[in-house]
């Protein structure tokens, strides 16, 4: 069979149906369980020309990751703009929706799957990506009507991640939590996470 020549415009088209496929395969059935194969058969490629595009499957994650952050910041516009729900609500349901992001159409990292990102990425990819990450979480507050300085950003981050990362991980990842009570665990950790955004929404009111 003779060998395909692809243009510079057929190879950025195939690259953007990989990180498009891939993501809408990510979210649904998660991280772990979407196969390499999965993504180059959908889209209709061969698995060494998959290869030619992103070296492994956590260099395709990051790609989604990058591809999903405009739709999270969407998400949190049409959350605010919805007369039906109060801030508080709006915020509640935007972090929820992050939580059970398999049912929402939202990827999540799993602890397991943090650890083989970090290991790949080189020190320039990790510096992008914590950019793209800070700036992701900023927009976030701002959505939500927060202002967004480096010490609320960091923490914002470390707690949306802790209670996502907590509800995967129970109970394979942290056996000796009590799996029966892992859903009231994230409601709680979410009360928790609003009642400090809206401490700081107050403050921001007063200033």
């Amino acid at each position: 069979m003779p060998k395909v020549a692809y243009s510079e415009e057929d190879r950025e088209r195939i690259r953007t149906a990989l990180i498009t496929v891939g993501l809408e395969l990510m979210a649904k059935n998660g991280i772990q369980h979407t196969t390499v194969e999965q993504i180059y058969k959908k889209v209709g490629i061969s698995r060494t020309f998959f290869y030619s595009f992103f070296p492994t499957k956590e260099d395709l994650i990051v790609e989604t990751l990058y591809l999903q952050q405009p739709r999270i910041i969407a998400y949190v516009q049409k959350l605010r703009k919805d007369p039906a729900l109060s801030w508080r609500d709006a915020v509640k349901q935007f972090l929820h929706a992050c939580c059970y992001g398999e049912k929402n159409g939202i990827a999540v990292l799993t602890v397991e799957e943090q650890q083989l990102i970090f290991k790949r990425l080189s020190e320039e990819s990790y510096r992008t990506f914590r950019a793209k990450q800070r700036r992701l979480f900023g927009q976030i507050l701002e959505g939500f009507g927060i202002k967004a300085d480096a010490s609320r950003i960091s923490l914002f981050t470390n707690l949306s991640l802790t209670v996502m990362v907590v509800r995967r991980a129970i109970p394979d990842t942290l056996p000796l939590f009590v799996p029966e009570v892992a859903d009231e665990t994230v409601d709680f950790q979410i009360n928790t996470i609003v009642d400090a955004l809206e401490a700081w929404k107050d403050q921001d009111s007063l200033s």
